[in-house]
């Protein structure tokens, strides 16, 4: 979303819809897409239905907004770490794995809606974030490949895939544990190990 911080660390002035999107995405994530009404997000953000509707106009609206620019989001910061080891696959792929754990660290919820929500979105919209998604794959196809020359494309799109699984699993974490700093940084220890080991082999 667009509040969340830039891949290149500027932190963006934050506006009502960004709020009020903030909100619509976490009730989404705890309760389903089809749980939550325009009321009941109105109410969580203390806004009317004339009003709201003013920035979004509808849930379907609402999950557009949070969901394609993190896809665009995911595509670039994987496009930059690629290309500043060019020559060098096993720096990118470590420099890939911390910047993935870092993003699902910081947006459980929203991968919670990648996961669960992204077909309710119209087809156009749908489509576009799934070719953003394997843009993104492959992404780290090209980089696997590189540093293992035993796999072909399709073997290490399907390692690419199990990593993300593994990275992605944040929204099952407790509030408590990803929230303190001791045991987010613990968290994203063992997560950068254990993606690495599965996709390199050692860390």
């Amino acid at each position: 979303m667009s509040s969340t911080p830039t891949d290149t660390g500027a932190a963006p002035v934050r506006t009502r819809r960004d709020e009020i999107l903030e909100v619509a995405v976490r009730m989404f994530a705890t309760r389903g897409y089809h749980g939550v009404s325009m009321d009941d997000i109105g109410r969580a953000v203390d806004v009317t239905g004339p009003a709201l509707y003013h920035h979004f106009k509808g849930k379907e609206a609402m999950l557009v907004a949070a969901l394609r620019p993190v896809s665009q989001r995911l595509l670039n910061g994987g496009r930059k770490r690629v290309e500043a080891n060019p020559d060098d696959p096993r720096a990118a792929l470590h420099a890939l794995v911390e910047f993935h754990v870092e993003f699902a660290l910081s947006n459980p919820a929203v991968i919670a809606l990648h996961v669960h929500e992204l077909d309710r979105l119209p087809d156009e919209s749908r489509r576009e974030i799934r070719m953003l998604q394997r843009q993104y794959v492959e992404e780290w196809v090209t980089v696997l490949v590189a540093l293992r020359s035993e796999l072909s494309q399709e073997q290490a799109r399907v390692l690419a895939h199990a990593a993300f699984g593994l990275m992605n699993s944040t929204p099952y974490f407790t509030q408590r544990g990803a929230g303190d700093h001791s045991g987010r940084a613990d968290i994203a220890r063992l997560l950068r190990e254990a993606t690495l080991g599965a996709l390199a082999g050692t860390t």
